[in-house]
């Protein structure tokens, strides 16, 4: 298996209910009470983050999902965490709703805006980065989703497409994410692995593969 450099392969893989994976996620944070848990969802492209967002949204119904692509959207790979505490994460902290437009959106004219509830349960932030140590003190819980960097790749191709501009665009993510997948490890932050995709069988509609953290 192809891994990030410094990433060291995840062990005692076992299959699990998304049910058993949400209450483990919770447990981990068992003291939060007047606001939403703060779940992080990170990966690299392709390796399945909004999927894996969407089926735990769904498990828990009074839960809303956060994609850091809309944070970032014309505005940078990885510079985005004050962007992202300063209007979601601490409204989310006070148990206030969110109602937010960036600065991005606003200059391109993009319309709508990111929006959650109040009185949520739980918050899925999914997005490559998002685990990382200036986060750290806003996120109740994590997981990042382990795989093949080959597969995950193609995955991503078939998603977005391969036509030259596309792979220039891949090529100036990686001279970036590279760098910044070494020095957070987010792999050794997470509460959870999970395999992405899984080479174990399981009912992909109500089971996961997981492990524990693994060290740097």
């Amino acid at each position: 298996m192809r891994l990030h450099p410094g990433e060291t392969e995840a062990v005692g893989w076992r299959v699990v209910t998304v049910v058993d994976a949400v209450r483990q996620l919770r447990d981990a944070s068992p003291d939060v009470t007047g606001r939403p848990r703060v779940i992080a969802i990170d990966g690299r492209g392709g390796a399945g983050k909004t999927t894996l967002a969407e089926r735990l949204r769904k498990v828990v119904p009074n839960s809303a999902v956060v994609h850091t692509d809309d944070i970032a959207w014309n505005h940078a790979c990885f510079d985005w965490a004050a962007v992202l505490v300063e209007n979601i994460l601490r409204p989310l902290h006070r148990g206030e709703a969110v109602d937010f437009r960036p600065a991005a959106w606003i200059t391109h004219d993009r319309p709508g805006s990111i929006t959650i509830p109040a009185g949520a349960d739980f918050i899925w932030v999914e997005g490559t980065g998002i685990i990382r140590e200036e986060l750290a003190p806003w996120l109740d819980a994590s997981v990042w989703i382990q795989g093949d960097l080959d597969e995950q790749e193609r995955l991503l191709a078939v998603r977005d497409g391969d036509s030259p501009e596309q792979r220039k665009h891949v090529a100036n993510w990686l001279l970036e994410e590279l760098p910044f997948m070494l020095r957070e490890q987010p792999w050794a932050r997470a509460t959870m692995i999970v395999a992405g995709p899984p080479q174990i069988d399981h009912d992909p509609d109500t089971e996961l593969v997981v492990a524990p953290p693994t060290s740097p």
